[in-house]
């Protein structure tokens, strides 16, 4: 007779891993690398696949190092790599991007525990520490096609620098200044349609982080579809913010977590000293996940308050 393995509830199956997850992510930000290496020339490929060998690289040595199982396979340690290249500027170094993708893998993710401890989201952790120890190189931006140096839409804005706009169709396709993966917001949303299709995520954080950006510019007089096509909200909302990790389990949190957000990042590009926010506000939130799940996560069942 075939012996009985108790356990603990809830006795539940589910064929997702997380290699599945990963290939899908990947699947949904093709488009975008696909966009970035037609605006930006083969510069932009080199660099995400210098920052994803790296990160590769990077964990499969931390795991040997610290006698853990060597988790490569799953890809997502390929997955932060690419992420963090796309909010880089395409210009960067290419040791750069491999230090921040070392960074990202070793001090953000396997200091913490390897995947599903990480207190922050990978990518954007990089990101932010490559942007204080190389600010010049993080803030130096180019046009596609030409590659002259130029000024980001955002900065245009906020700075009142002599410098026209883009129109909104160019910020929709991506013939703008800015992050390697951020300027098309047409690549962007066909691969945010497959992750929702594949429900790798749900539409709260997004819709609350996009919603909230734009009612909060309009409520402060600033144009809502601008703020929302100039800078990295479409990449930040869709494909950093839900990482499935660092935000929180239930919809009524993801909305708080999506909604707090957006209002974070309008304040920071209008109030703060950047003219970017979408970074900071998703890390900043990332501390508060624990606390939103908190207050928000069910009560159990008999449990007295």
């Amino acid at each position: 007779m075939a012996p009985y393995i108790v356990s603990t509830s809830p006795h539940l199956k589910n064929t997702e891993t997380i290699s599945k997850v990963m290939r899908d992510v990947l699947i949904a930000l093709a488009p975008a690398a696909i966009a970035a290496v037609y605006f930006f020339g083969l510069p932009a490929l080199w660099l995400m696949l210098v920052s994803i060998a790296s990160a590769i690289a990077a964990e499969f040595i931390s795991e040997k190092i610290m006698k853990r199982d060597v988790t490569i396979s799953d890809g997502s340690a390929a997955i932060t790599g690419l992420l963090l290249a796309m909010v880089c500027p395409p210009g960067i170094p290419l040791w750069i991007i491999a230090i921040g993708a070392a960074v990202s893998i070793v001090l953000v993710k396997q200091v913490f525990g390897g995947l599903g401890y990480n207190p922050f989201n990978p990518a954007l952790a990089g990101r932010a520490i490559l942007m204080a120890s190389w600010p010049v190189a993080m803030t130096t931006w180019i046009m596609p096609f030409d590659a002259i140096t130029t000024a980001t839409p955002l900065a245009i804005a906020k700075f009142n620098l002599p410098q026209s706009l883009p129109s909104y169709w160019n910020m929709f396709i991506g013939n703008r200044a800015g992050s390697l993966g951020e300027t098309s917001a047409a690549a962007l949303l066909l691969g945010a349609v497959y992750l929702l299709y594949k429900k790798q995520i749900s539409w709260h954080i997004p819709v609350s982080f996009i919603a909230s950006v734009g009612l909060l510019s309009g409520i402060m007089g600033k144009d809502p579809l601008f703020n929302i096509l100039a800078g990295g909200l479409l990449l930040g909302a869709f494909f950093m913010a839900t990482d499935m990790v660092t935000s929180p389990m239930t919809g009524k949190g993801k909305i708080i977590f999506g909604g707090g957000c957006g209002i974070l990042t309008v304040l920071i590009r209008y109030k703060g000293g950047f003219p970017e926010g979408v970074c900071y506000s998703i890390l900043i939130f990332n501390m508060l996940t624990p606390l939103i799940d908190k207050y928000t996560m069910p009560q159990k069942f008999g449990k007295v308050q």
